[in-house]
């Protein structure tokens, strides 16, 4: 006996069989139908076998697999950040200014202040930093590049705001709401200088990227505070996107909300494989300046870049990235499985 016959059938599986009349044929495609059902049984099994981050990436694999992305999938954020991103973690106290350089690239970012509404005070903010502060700089980006307009209109509140960027809205001291305020005053406050160089020239723009942003008292004592509904950002900043906005697959970061490093080096992927024509590799070195700020020991990275390749790979199975001993090789994808449709894409 085929061994899959007394397999229990899904209802749809049930009712194709139920349509073969032929006697004959009914038993072929009994085993058909049931070694389908298997494997459907050892997919289920091994789904459920995943945490919940990996069955996370496992089911927006399936969607942008089987999915077009559509235009309000689409996100743009500045190239600058993509490359050279803010800090992973909470900053030490004073710190205040943050610095990075990557290639052709330099970003420093400065804590900056904010008038508090309640107590009419100036208070220092802190520097950005975590998933949540990109979330909050590529949402901005987008809407800029989106309404073609540097006054831009956010979510009705920050409630909403938090609901597109796709997390669940909680209050709390742990909630969503309030990590979020806290990340969105600190982008608000901070400062920030963007270096291009193209090899003969440079530019530099020092730029305070969000202009004005008003914030309200509340009568509601489980929230204190209310937030616009709109913000301005600074004329040279919004300028600086237009020319150099990378577009990405929101769906595709949304798997990676739980680590900025992930995030960024989705990010910094998507950037490179943008523009590479042919085979390249990045050493080991490179990649430790560019993603390694917070490894302590220098032999913990290869490890620990390894692992967040993987977790890029679970969404992206199809990506021509290579870990060797001399560092990672790229090689040129087709558009279709690049994060980034051909029409986007820059020359």
């Amino acid at each position: 006996m085929h061994r899959y016959l007394n397999i229990a059938l899904d209802t749809d599986l049930q009712e194709k069989l139920e349509k073969v009349r032929d006697s004959s044929l009914r038993d072929i495609a009994l085993r058909n139908l049931s070694e389908i059902q298997a494997q459907r049984n050892e997919d289920k099994k091994r789904f459920e076998s995943l945490t919940p981050i990996a069955r996370r990436r496992n089911s927006i694999r399936n969607t942008i697999e089987k999915k077009v992305v559509k235009d309000d999938e689409r996100y743009h954020v500045h190239s600058v950040l993509a490359m050279c991103g803010l800090p992973y973690r909470k900053p030490a106290a004073g710190m205040n200014t943050y610095h990075r350089e990557y290639g052709k690239n330099s970003l420093i970012v400065q804590s900056g202040f904010l008038k508090d509404p309640i107590t009419g005070l100036i208070r220092e903010q802190g520097l950005p930093y975590g998933p949540k502060a990109r979330l909050l700089m590529l949402h901005i980006c987008t809407l800029a590049v989106r309404q073609k307009s540097r006054e831009i209109e956010l979510a009705d509140s920050l409630s909403g705001l938090i609901r597109d960027l796709g997390f669940s809205v909680t209050g709390g001291e742990k909630g969503t709401i309030g990590l979020f305020k806290e990340q969105l005053k600190r982008l608000a406050a901070a400062r920030m200088l963007i270096g291009l160089w193209n090899g003969d020239h440079s530019r530099t723009i020092n730029t305070q990227p969000i202009k004005s942003f008003d914030i309200w008292v509340s009568s509601d004592p489980d929230q204190p505070t209310l937030w616009s509904n709109s913000l301005t950002l600074d004329y040279d900043f919004y300028e600086s996107l237009k020319q150099h906005a990378l577009p990405v697959d929101i769906r595709a970061v949304s798997a990676f909300t739980n680590s900025a490093k992930q995030i960024d080096l989705f990010l910094w992927l998507a950037y490179r494989l943008n523009k590479l024509h042919k085979p390249y590799i990045f050493s080991w070195q490179l990649l430790l300046e560019q993603f390694g700020t917070d490894v302590k020991a220098k032999r913990n990275f290869r490890k620990a870049f390894k692992d967040d390749l993987s977790a890029i790979l679970e969404v992206f199975p199809k990506l021509t990235a290579k870990l060797t001993e001399d560092g990672l090789k790229l090689y040129p994808v087709e558009p279709e499985k690049l994060f980034v449709l051909p029409h986007y894409r820059r020359s």
